[in-house]
């Protein structure tokens, strides 16, 4: 039997967001936006601000620790650090943010040509940490270069660089979304068919459910990785540590 999903189908991952200047002079992450899921952030530490970009118009949102804010697909976003900013980040649609959801800023001939977006977006693979941080600041500056160009546009009254930049992003990602529904269909509609049977469940008086009590955990990767934002320190959430459940000798044990 496979282990619960994290409540909701979400993700959750912790954030501590680039400290290093960017072109315009701003330290913090990548600017980007998700096609598909809604992200959230919580901050547990230091101050700093949150930008975003949509048709409305753009906007910058304090940020210390207790803020929580969300923002749902379409809003470019973009973490300002000001001093330690570190936030937990909570993400809908369990998996595909890491499938392609997040389409970064880049200049409108990157972001229209997917060749050039995945070599814009790629970094090297198994490079000394040096290197791939040179590599991660490199991709900000060239995806805050994209946003600022578009912030101008929205400014101006123009909103035809966002709109071309949107068309451009669901360009990019319409090749995987097959494999994306077969996440969704595995996390949050599972989940939420099992929510369904347990109310009805409820509703006929039936507890059956209550004696499949379980705890799980999930640590912590071993190492934290270059993102778009920041340093990111992962908890793989789809293959938990059973802790407790009726089954007593699995106590400990992988989840299947």
């Amino acid at each position: 039997m496979r282990p619960p999903a994290f409540p909701g189908g979400t993700s959750v991952t912790r954030l501590s967001v680039y400290g290093g200047t960017c072109l315009d002079g701003l330290a913090g992450g990548t600017p980007h936006m998700h096609t598909a899921s809604t992200e959230a952030y919580v901050v547990i530490g230091g101050s700093g601000a949150l930008q975003t970009l949509d048709l409305s118009g753009f906007r910058e949102t304090e940020l210390g620790a207790g803020s929580t804010v969300w923002f749902t697909p379409g809003t470019i976003h973009r973490a300002i650090n000001r001093g330690g900013l570190e936030v937990v980040v909570v993400m809908q649609n369990a998996g595909l943010p890491e499938a392609g959801d997040a389409v970064m800023t880049f200049p409108p001939e990157i972001v229209a040509d997917a060749a050039r977006y995945q070599e814009a977006a790629a970094l090297p693979s198994d490079a000394p940490d040096g290197v791939l941080e040179a590599a991660a600041a490199r991709r900000r500056d060239l995806a805050v270069e994209g946003f600022l160009r578009l912030a101008r546009g929205v400014a101006d009254g123009d909103t035809g660089p966002l709109e071309r930049f949107y068309d451009s992003a669901v360009a990019l990602v319409r090749p995987v979304v097959a494999g994306w529904r077969r996440t969704w269909e595995d996390t949050v509609a599972r989940e939420t068919r099992h929510t369904a049977g347990v109310l009805d469940a409820l509703e006929r008086g039936d507890g059956g459910h209550l004696r499949d009590a379980a705890l799980l955990e999930s640590p912590p990767g071993p190492t934290a990785r270059w993102g778009m934002c920041g340093r990111l320190r992962t908890h793989d959430v789809a293959h938990p540590v059973l802790l407790s459940s009726p089954g007593g000798p699995d106590a400990g044990r992988p989840g299947p």
